[in-house]
This record gives structure tokens, sequence and C-alpha cells, in this order.
């Protein structure tokens, strides 16, 4: 989170400290959706999703009604950053960056994501590299935090410890053996504890509780990984040019607002029978002769039109379509909060804010609140809005600005703040650090100093 190291913790911070003062620094947006998969693939490719495809973990595979898959490695049909420098024969190395699973070879090492089903998975290269890292660690490798979103504040805090430590043990023993011309390493903690203890942190929480024992968690996790970063450097040399980066950022989450609740009231969603408790929409039968939109959880909205020949029992006619999504971003528009102030809401047409649209995107990417709002998919929760996540306790949304530090050596900056960043100009930025060609249909540029 950009506040954070820039701000409230910079002096807390050495080594991310020092490198923005050796280096240049600034806050870098993100994708819409601001979220983990698609962002770090559109960092890595310099495309964006509808380029590349995919709107979030899970996406359409088809226009039916229940056809949903997890978009994997094996989703992104551009070559990312590692493959295309291994390809030109520089030595790489990928630990841990998010949709990596499953892995693919290159001219190095790579140790997959959190999208691994779990340590008995495939998820090195090379395999040996494995049964390696067994003996360099302590007990299980922790691919992710096992359900970072519960109540067992203690068993995830360890975890996350854990998780992130084995990671760098793997990241320093690969270092102390060979040089590499490109190394990247993804800490997930990071994003984990927001997640998990933000409300902790922030008197700006609704939920926070001033003095509490977790209040210095988050704090003390970055203190932890900045020492991290600063062992990496050390083992890597002060020549080597150093770039820190996060593809979103973090802010407390303020509520849910139930975006199929929503549409049922607005006679946009029917139900053939409403539950009495909170259930997935996926599981309840919906009403489709008389349902023109439904939409889907998660930091953000997704919403989809049912349109006549497209989806199976379409209602809103193609010569309609574009007439009732206005209406629809329209109707959006006049939403509330739960006690009646005005909630902004951002809808976004994909065609509006991606180069192209391939495989099937949402109709509309929603924000609510700036993101300080999240979407819940779930119906039977009684209201619009709710406070209580579905799919566990979580005290974080995603902010749409992360971070960008670069520490060049040949290039030594003063320190200066860099504005109007775009994660999408990461890549051709390194590529051209190493004097490679960028290639045609990236959205990013080469980062000035």
């Amino acid at each position: 989170a950009p506040e954070l190291v820039f701000g409230e913790w910079r002096d807390e911070l050495p080594t991310l400290g020092r490198l923005m003062r050796e280096g240049a620094w600034g806050r870098l947006e993100s994708t819409i959706p601001a979220i983990t998969v698609p962002a770090w693939s559109a960092m890595m490719t310099g495309r964006d999703p509808g380029q590349l495809g995919f709107y979030g973990f899970r996406n359409r595979t088809d226009h039916s009604y229940d056809g949903l898959a997890v978009a994997n490695a094996r989703s992104v049909r551009e070559p990312r950053l590692w493959q295309v420098l291994s390809d030109a024969g520089l030595r790489v190395a990928a630990i841990g960056v998010p949709q990596t699973y499953p892995v693919a070879p290159i001219n190095g090492h790579m140790v997959s994501c959190f999208l691994t089903p779990n340590a008995r998975s495939e998820f090195t290269h090379p395999p040996e590299l494995k049964q390696e890292i067994a003996g360099w660690i302590e007990g299980e490798f922790l691919v992710d935090v096992p359900n970072f979103r519960s109540d067992d504040k203690d068993r995830i805090l360890a975890d996350i410890y854990r998780m992130a430590d084995q990671h760098f043990t793997v990241c320093e023993r690969l270092l102390e053996r060979e040089q590499y011309d490109f190394f990247m390493t993804v800490d997930m903690g990071v994003d984990r504890i927001h997640h998990a203890f933000w409300k902790y942190m922030d008197p700006k929480h609704p939920k926070h509780e001033p003095g509490n024992r977790f209040e210095n968690a988050i704090h003390d996790y970055y203190v932890h990984i900045d020492a991290k970063v600063g062992r990496l450097i050390e083992l890597m040399g002060e020549d080597t040019t150093v770039l820190v980066v996060s593809d979103h950022g973090a802010k407390a989450m303020l509520g849910g607002v139930c975006i199929n609740e929503w549409l049922i009231e607005h006679g946009w969603l029917v139900l053939e029978e409403s539950p009495d408790t909170p259930t997935p929409i996926e599981r309840c039968r919906i009403d489709w002769s008389r349902t023109k939109a439904w939409g889907e959880g998660g930091y953000y909205g997704r919403v989809f039109l049912n349109v006549a020949g497209r989806e199976p029992e379409g209602t809103v006619a193609p010569e309609d379509y574009e007439a009732e999504r206005d209406r629809l971003v329209a109707e959006l528009s006049t939403l509330t909060d739960h006690q009646g102030a005005p909630l902004k809401v951002d809808a976004y047409k994909p065609e509006d804010v991606y180069a192209e649209v391939t495989n099937v995107a949402p109709d509309l990417i929603v924000y609510f609140g700036e993101l300080d709002w999240r979407s819940v998919g779930s119906v039977g929760i009684g209201s619009v809005w709710t406070f209580e996540n579905d799919t566990g306790p979580d005290d974080a949304n995603h902010a749409q600005h992360g971070i960008f530090i670069l520490r060049d050596p040949s290039d030594p900056g003063g320190g200066e703040e860099l504005e109007g960043l775009r994660l999408y100009d990461v890549t051709p930025t390194i590529l051209t650090m190493l004097d490679l060609p960028v290639p045609e249909g990236i959205r990013g540029e080469v980062i000035a100093r």
C-alpha cells in the first residue's frame, strides 16, 4: 500500500527507504479490475485484461449460465517477461509469481504460485528443484496461507511468516549459488495480512478496536519483508538494478453491496424461489425467462446481461443491448450506502477501458465507493448492504494504486517522485534496460526518469 510505504512507515523501512532515496518512486496504477489475476499477468506482458482474455480468477468459458473456469498459467497466451528474456538466452527466475501454475520450462528456475493445489503438486522447474526446496525448509512448503479468511488470527499470522520465510529462503539459496540476468519474486503474505488484519491497524475501519493486540501486525510484517528484500540485494550485489512493485494497493473495506439483491429489487433479476439464508447465486434457481441481468461478487462487481441469441434463455433483444446497459448504469449510479448517502459507482464497459475485448467479458465491471465496498454475490441476506463477507472474514479491499520503486545504479536518481505510472509500463521499461525490443501491442510505455 503506497500510503504505508511512501508515507506513514517510510522511515521504518530502511531498505525500501534507501532504494527510494537512491532512485525514483511513485504510485503505480493497476488494471481495471485491480485484482491479482489479471494484474500480475498484465504487468508481465504489458497487455490489458481484455487483450489477455480474463477478467478475474474465475471467468465465463462461454455464454452458458454455469460455464466458469479458473484462469491459471495456461490461460496466459502472451509471453510474459521472463519467457521473453529466457527465449533471448538470458538466465531467469520467477518465484511465487501469481498465475505461474502449472509451471512451464524456462532458462532458469520457476516456483509456482498460490494457485498451486498443494505442495504435492509439481510446482517447480526444473522438477528436481522441488526436492531441493524440501531440504532447504522445515515442514511442508506453503504455496499460500491456508484459510486466511477466518477468525483464527494467531494461526494465520504464524502461517504468513512461515510462508514468507520459506519463499525467501528459496530465493536466497538460488542467489547464493548462481547469478541471473532477471530474478523476480512475489510475496503473497503482504496481500494476505492486509485482508486478515487491516481492521486491527486502521482507526478508520468500522470494526477497529483501539489497543488490540494485533494493532502492529501489518507494520511489523512490512518491517520483516523490508529486511528480507535487503538480504536479497546483498546477495545480488549493489550493481543490480532493483524494482519493487505491487499489483494493487489496499484500503479498509467498509462493507459489501449485495449486487444480486440490488438487481432483484430493481427488477433485473428474478428468482423462482428466494432463499431464507445467505446462498451463492449459482445455487439459486433463476427464472431466466424474466431475468435481464445477474452479477458476481468479489472485490469488484461483474454484471452480465441476459442477451437473446447469446445466452441460452436471453431476454434482452440484441438491438436493445446498449440502451439496456446504459439504463442499468444509470440505475446503479443512484445507489446509496446503508445510511442513504450517495455511493459513488463506477460501472466500466470493457470496450471503453481495454484495447480489445477477447473471450467472454463481463458486460459491466463495477466499483462500489471507489473500492471502499466490495461486491457480494450471495442472495438471501435480506439487504442490499452487508458488513459480513460471504467468503469469510476480510478486512481490506484492493486499492487502485500500488507502489513502484526503481533503483538503477547506472542511472542514479535523486529520490524523485514519478507521476502517471501504470502497471503496463513495467515490462517495456525492463526490456529497454536489457536492450531488447518491446513487442507490438503492449499498452505500456518506457518509464522516463
